[in-house]
């Protein structure tokens, strides 16, 4: 798994953890429904650390918290 791909799968699994949307989601951080949405699928392949930050408040949570997830544990080598 790509690092891109386990934040875009953390984001997914913290939004049903608490049963929200992603547009709740947008609203709860601040961040436009658009920028979260590229950062799911494939037109951002570097999410950005202030929206990432900006969602992170939004769910209530530190971005220690966010990245303290086996997703992050065994993640592909990106250096290619």
């Amino acid at each position: 798994m790509t690092t891109k791909e386990a934040v875009a799968k953390r984001i997914l699994d913290l939004c049903d953890e608490r049963n929200i949307a992603v547009n709740a989601l947008a609203n709860l951080s601040g961040v436009s429904p658009s920028t979260i949405y590229s950062m799911l699928n494939e037109k951002s392949k570097n999410p950005g650390v202030v929206s990432l930050k900006k969602i992170c408040d939004g769910l209530e949570i530190t971005v220690r918290e966010f990245f303290n997830c086996e997703l992050f544990e065994d993640l592909e080598q990106e250096i290619q």
